[in-house]
C-alpha cells in the first residue's frame, strides 16, 4: 500500500503505492519508547528528527518502526497520526483521497491545522 521513494528537496519519502481512500489507516506500526531521561543522547543522533514526542504529558520519545517513519512535513497534509500509547503504536490516517504515487506527509505539529514552526524551516 505504501512504499518510500525519492522527494524532490526533501530526500526520501512515503508515497501511495495504491489509491488509499480518505479515513482509511494507512499504517499502523510498533514504536520503542525512549524516557524522558533518555531523550538527550536520542537527539545527538540521527534519530533526533525522527522521535514522536510521547505519552500523556509527552514528555517522553518513540521512536517508529514504520516505514511512515519517513514521511514528510506539510502545513497542508494529507495524513494524520495518531500516537496510541496503549498499543505501543502509532497510526496513520488519510485525511482525504490520496490517488496512487502521491506522497503522503502529515504535520509534525500532530493537528494537521496547526501551523506552529518547526525546528526546521518548513514551507508554509
Amino acid at each position: 500500500m505504501i512504499v518510500v521513494g525519492p522527494s524532490p528537496g526533501k530526500g526520501r519519502g512515503v508515497f501511495a503505492g495504491r489509491r488509499v481512500e480518505a479515513g482509511a489507516i494507512i499504517e499502523e506500526a510498533p514504536v520503542v519508547v525512549v524516557p524522558r531521561g533518555e531523550i538527550e543522547h536520542l537527539d545527538r543522533t540521527v534519530l533526533g528528527d525522527y522521535y514522536f514526542l510521547w505519552g500523556a504529558d509527552e514528555e517522553d520519545a518513540a521512536v517508529l518502526l514504520g516505514l511512515c517513519s519517513l514521511c514528510n512535513h506539510s502545513y497542508q497534509p494529507n495524513a494524520v497520526f495518531e500516537c496510541r500509547a496503549e498499543a505501543g503504536t502509532i497510526r496513520f490516517l488519510a485525511l482525504r483521497t490520496i490517488e496512487a504515487g502521491e506522497e503522503i506527509t502529515t504535520n509534525y505539529n500532530g493537528a494537521p491545522d496547526n501551523a506552529k514552526p518547526l525546528w526546521f524551516d518548513a514551507q508554509p
